[in-house]
């Protein structure tokens, strides 16, 4: 509960992912959110399990306050409902399957809580004049999820790791004319039954990092033949009635420690041996990674049957690690299972900083966050960069007098240029703020981006950018993306015209732009499709493999001094090298 006002007479709500991965910060005024920035991409550890002193400070000088007028400290996890698996631990210990790992399990709970209750304690020295107050963690992703619709009824669908004890829950959100906004629990998956937890153990199995790069593994499986191991996957992931349960005997039961390993000798015997990150991708691999892709979509869409039917509601929002698949996402969006399918700029958990924040503020007030509702751009921005001439040893810098007929001609004559405009995306994707864009066309762009900008795994698609109002030209699209969240069939125009954007499975993960969401970006599509006929770019973030977005400018001009791009068009700037 909100019980405090700050100096100022306002009510100020910050909203936290801290302390773990994704670190993450988001600030409501007033019930309003006023901007959120994710750790990564200012201190530049990818992932970052930081506290977000870096987003904090940004936010709080943004709104001209300071830690003494955070009147509430919104945590995105309820760290006392981790006690409740040491309930599981007889039935754990009862069972041969899972009775080896059931006593390091229960250890593994009790010190995820004592760590809890430290981050507690460090959250109140902080801010010593502020309520501190634990969210669950589920129920921030489905909060954030809901109010970034902006629509009046949904059904809200959370897949992911591990939320104390969650996995999987379905949520009915509802918030009609002056009505409160209404969030009920529908159903829930306990752990150990995790569908994020067997994606990343059979992405560790292949070689990549869990909790990282799970999306490589999703890109792999457009090359493999899930055949083969249709039936392992089957075993290890069954659906139920009411969800989906994991084979201890392949997928042992999870405990809270990195000495324990996520895949069994029986599952090794039954597929491949682990395959060390530097080894070359063999086809056995991409076929365990096709047959883990196939059962996650599976999966996904009995969930997202069971939530339609369980709500009753056409639109379904996923949040959670697992909304991420763009794949299952997209085919969730063809299934007709709803109307609409929606993902929040930040589905992940750094995400649940913005739901944490507005789970209090409903509590406190029995009202609903706004300035939530179709936002991205939130983070910091740098309207007023002044470069000199010469910003860097090797660089040279210049403004050019029509931006936007530079970048396009530029585009168009194959060159690789980072965008940096506007305040920091939300999120995983680059959306046009933090962006590489190139052209579409020529299969020697995507071979320069791979290989010496890029520097990742050649089978990796790279997604387009899309103008809005053309996109079914290009894409089998029920709905918009604004967000780059679905992957949807390319039309025959796309796959005759830029086979550099479709994946080997026929798709693009794609963004479709407005000229109201993105008037710069829209203006360069446009002017590329009056050179070239075709308003479509690639569109990939601006980082390098295993850094984050470049969410500073120093950042981006480090990215194109150590990369292979062309030019670097910051805020008006225009940075090549010399």
């Amino acid at each position: 509960m909100i019980t405090r006002r700050s100096p100022r007479g306002a009510e100020v709500v910050l909203g936290l992912c801290a302390y773990t991965h994704d670190s993450a910060a988001a600030l409501l005024v007033n019930g309003r959110l006023v901007g959120f920035a994710e750790e990564e991409r200012l201190d530049g550890v990818k992932h970052s399990k930081a506290y977000p002193a870096n987003a904090v400070a940004w936010l709080l000088r943004a709104a001209g306050l300071t830690a003494n007028d955070v009147t509430t400290v919104a945590y995105n996890f309820d760290g006392r409902r981790y006690l409740s698996a040491l309930g599981q631990l007889p039935g754990q210990l009862a069972h041969a399957a899972t009775r080896s790992r059931a006593v390091a399990r229960s250890g593994g709970f009790l010190t995820v809580y004592r760590r809890y209750q430290a981050r507690m304690r460090d959250l109140a020295r902080r801010f010593p004049l502020a309520e501190v107050v634990p969210v669950l963690h589920h129920r921030a992703h489905a909060l954030y999820a809901f109010l970034s619709a902006g629509v009046d009824d949904a059904a809200v669908l959370v897949v992911d790791s591990l939320g104390e004890l969650h996995t999987t829950t379905i949520w009915h959100a509802t918030h009609r004319n002056v009505q409160p906004l209404q969030l009920r629990l529908a159903a829930a998956v306990k752990d150990p039954a995790s569908l994020g937890y067997a994606y990343g153990a059979v992405t560790e199995h292949l070689g990549w990092r869990r909790g990282d790069e799970e999306g490589t593994v999703m890109a792999l499986a457009a090359l493999g033949e899930p055949a083969r191991f249709r039936d392992l996957m089957s075993r290890a992931i069954a659906l139920t009635t009411d969800g989906f349960a994991l084979h201890p005997g392949l997928l042992p039961l999870r405990v809270l420690s990195h000495r324990y390993g996520r895949t069994s000798a029986a599952f090794t015997a039954a597929s491949c041996p682990p395959r060390p990150s530097d080894a070359p991708v063999e086809p056995v691999h991409a076929d365990l990674a096709a047959a883990l892709q196939e059962r996650t979509e599976q999966v996904m869409l009995h969930l997202a049957r069971r939530a339609s039917r369980l709500t009753g509601s056409g639109l379904l929002c996923l949040g959670g690690g697992v909304a991420m698949n763009c794949v299952a996402a997209g085919l969730i969006a063809q299934a007709g299972i709803v109307d609409d399918v929606h993902i929040p700029p930040a589905p992940g958990d750094s995400g649940t900083a913005i739901g944490a924040a507005a789970a209090v503020w409903l509590d406190a007030t029995g009202s609903a966050a706004s300035g939530i509702d179709g936002r991205c751009y939130l983070g910091p921005a740098y309207p007023d960069l002044a470069l000199p001439t010469a910003p860097r040893p090797g660089l040279t810098a210049t403004r050019p007098t029509d931006p936007v007929q530079h970048l396009a001609r530029q585009l168009a004559d194959g060159a690789i240029v980072g965008l940096f405009t506007g305040p920091l995306e939300a999120g995983p994707r680059a959306l046009g703020n933090r962006s590489i864009l190139a052209s579409p066309f020529a299969h020697e762009v995507v071979d320069r981006l791979n290989g010496t900008v890029k520097f990742r795994e050649p089978f990796r698609p790279f997604a387009p950018v899309i103008l809005a109002d053309k996109a079914t030209d290009y894409v089998r699209l029920r709905q918009p993306s604004p967000f780059m969240s679905i992957a949807a069939p390319v039309t025959d125009l796309t796959r005759t015209h830029l086979p550099a954007i479709v994946h080997g499975n026929g798709t693009a993960r794609v963004q479709t732009v407005t000229r109201a969401q993105h008037p710069f970006l829209a203006s360069v599509l446009a002017a590329f499709g009056d050179i070239t006929g075709h308003p479509v770019l690639i569109n990939t973030s601006l980082n390098i493999k295993g850094k984050p977005i470049c969410g500073t400018p120093d950042m981006a001009l480090d990215c194109l001094a150590e990369t292979g791009l062309d030019a670097l068009f910051i805020e008006g700037w225009w940075v090549t090298k010399c």
